[in-house]
């Protein structure tokens, strides 16, 4: 058994990995690190796990544990690694942005390798530290990875994400504030969200000399969940050769589906399948990419990537069916 602490028990993803590793074969839960809440059982945060968690959250750390889950969100977790020690043998996730780019990659001798399966799996294997890939980059790297490794990218690349509610974390704000997201849309960090630079330094890894410009306008949607990605390109040879590399790709993945048939976002919520669709408009590559948020975009892909670190299946515990309606 993998024996787990989770730092920053109470956000939305650290919820998201107790409801997947209740049911992991391999998993054993050791902490849950939460200073609002130490001594409050996690069930009474995390209310739809009444019954299958009986454990209260802590505000002290177990150093000897097999693997840590940093759930802070974003800039916390290296003060974080700062004022708290563990021990030599102990992995570390991070599920925030602290060390995905690799001119953050280097903390106190730890090197943390970015954590997208379809990208650097052999790498995650043998890795201590992880940098858990943003949600947004997730979805909008595997639409566009097979391109660049086919050095296929030779124009501007234009993306129209749209996030659910969750993905602006448990503290509520004014945008995330339920009378103002319901029947309501909006942009924000247009041309510079920062999950910009780990897609441009993926896709510089793949694609020898990639320059062109990514121009990504990310929307808050009205829902709780899921990321719906919209993106062209001008198509720079024939089309079905496209589908040929897309499909030769992701042929041995466990999580991304292609497809040139329409899709929706429903297709992947609640489970840690990414769907891809391609399409010819005229000149352009049309490519939808659809994840959910919380599961592929954070907590199910770091479990995925604990399972690699580990030597398990990588699907282990993340054979998870979608909610038709």
């Amino acid at each position: 058994m993998i024996s787990i602490g989770i730092i920053g028990g109470s956000g939305y993803t650290a919820g998201e990995l107790l409801r997947l590793l209740v049911n992991h074969p391999q998993a054993q839960l050791d902490f849950v690190y939460s200073t609002t809440n130490a001594g409050s059982p996690v069930a009474s945060v995390h209310e739809d796990l009444y019954g299958s968690i009986d454990i209260n959250f802590t505000d002290t750390v177990n150093p000897n544990v097999d693997v840590v889950f940093l759930c802070l969100g974003h800039g916390k977790s290296i003060s974080f690694l700062e004022a708290n020690y563990f021990s030599a043998t102990t992995r570390i996730i991070d599920l925030g942005n602290d060390f995905r780019l690799t001119a953050d990659a280097n903390f106190n001798g730890k090197v943390f390798v970015y954590g997208l399966p379809e990208l650097n799996r052999d790498q995650i294997k043998t890795a201590q530290y992880i940098a858990n890939p943003g949600c947004f980059a997730t979805a909008i790297q595997l639409a566009l990875l097979p391109l660049a490794k086919n050095s296929l990218l030779a124009d501007t690349i234009h993306v129209n994400a749209t996030t659910g509610s969750t993905g602006a974390g448990v503290q509520p704000s004014a945008t995330s504030h339920h009378p103002w997201r319901t029947n309501n849309m909006s942009h924000y960090k247009a041309f510079g969200h920062q999950h910009l630079g780990e897609i441009v330094q993926s896709l510089q890894q793949v694609q020898q000399g990639f320059d062109e410009e990514v121009l990504f306008i990310p929307n808050r949607g009205d829902f709780t969940r899921g990321i719906f990605a919209t993106l062209y390109t001008k198509l720079t040879t024939d089309f079905n050769e496209v589908v040929a590399l897309y499909n030769a790709y992701y042929a041995s993945e466990p999580f991304v589906r292609v497809t040139t048939d329409s899709i929706s976002l429903k297709l992947a919520i609640q489970t840690n399948n990414c769907f891809i669709s391609l399409e010819q408009k005229g000149k352009y590559l049309l490519i939808t990419s659809v994840i959910d948020n919380l599961v592929k975009g954070a907590s199910g892909q770091a479990i995925e990537n604990m399972n690699l670190m580990f030597g398990l299946e990588e699907t282990t515990g993340l054979k998870l069916k979608p909610a038709g309606f």
